[in-house]
């Protein structure tokens, strides 16, 4: 969650200079020659056929279609209020968990987690205007793709490891994500300021790849549902990041809605921590 907390803010950064494709595939190609060089030395085997349905659900969601759709949603909406809407992102993973794996949390996590969801819709609508509006619709497009992305690959680390399961969904993606980079070169002259680059660099070796790491891991042991309300921790990480390097404004509103969401983490924290010590309450 803390790898990912910067993401948007690098993200904002990178489409402004690089424009929404290069940024948006290219990260994913440092990822692939990253997992293609530690896939190689730790001779990991390729995976099964039964899991490719699984991968390429992962690659739909989190290697193509939340970059693409978080970067679209940047040109329209500034890094702080994404960041914000984007804490609709864990109530949404807990939902399709309960679609795709059975996952039952209890109707404790589901009060917290909806009062969590509540407040960042709140702050959408009183901070929307016609362009930001837009530019929620395709945040609501990023969240969708990474809860499949976050679900699927949190169930494929059961059976094949998390890093094993992001390296092969970047590498896998390569001959999707290396011509799409090639047509988003257009507008990039290669003389744009170091910010830009370091943006990418980060999103490519973090976001897109390290991040996935302990992610996917933690999913998998703690449960998908449960885990992933930490995530909403993650938009104020976000909005501090926001505030110090892109200089957006830190309003009354967004330090109420973070301090609700900050109050539903710590609410469905504790739900979760009673039913992992007794399985029974559910």
């Amino acid at each position: 969650m803390v790898c990912f907390s910067a993401s948007l803010p690098f993200t904002h950064v990178a489409v402004r200079e690089f424009g929404v494709i290069f940024p948006s595939f290219g990260r994913a190609i440092i990822a692939g020659v990253l997992a293609a060089v530690v896939l190689r030395i730790t001779g990991t085997p390729l995976p099964r056929c039964r899991h490719w349905f699984r991968l390429a659900l992962v690659i739909g969601g989190v290697v193509i279609g939340f970059p693409a759709f978080s970067g679209l949603a940047l040109q329209h909406a500034p890094a702080g209020h994404g960041a914000v809407v984007v804490g609709l992102l864990p109530a949404t993973t807990a939902g399709w968990a309960v679609i795709r794996t059975g996952d039952r949390p209890s109707a404790r996590y589901w009060l917290y987690a909806g009062i969590g969801a509540s407040a960042v819709v709140v702050l959408a609508i009183a901070r929307g205007t016609a362009d930001i509006a837009v530019g929620d619709i395709y945040l609501l497009g990023a969240i969708a793709a990474a809860a499949v992305g976050y679900t699927e690959g949190a169930s494929l680390s059961h059976e094949l490891g998390g890093w094993q399961t992001i390296s092969w969904a970047v590498v896998i993606a390569l001959p999707l994500t290396v011509p799409l980079t090639v047509i988003g070169l257009g507008p990039v002259g290669f003389d744009e300021p170091a910010t830009a680059w370091i943006s990418l660099a980060y999103l490519g070796v973090v976001s897109m790849f390290l991040g996935f790491f302990a992610w996917y891991a933690g999913l998998a042991l703690g449960g998908i549902a449960r885990v992933s309300q930490i995530q909403l921790l993650q938009p104020m990480m976000s909005l501090a990041l926001a505030t110090i390097f892109l200089h957006e404004p830190l309003d009354l509103l967004i330090v109420v809605v973070a301090l609700v969401v900050l109050t539903s983490v710590a609410g469905s924290r504790r739900s979760a921590i009673r039913i992992a010590l007794n399985p029974a309450a559910t």
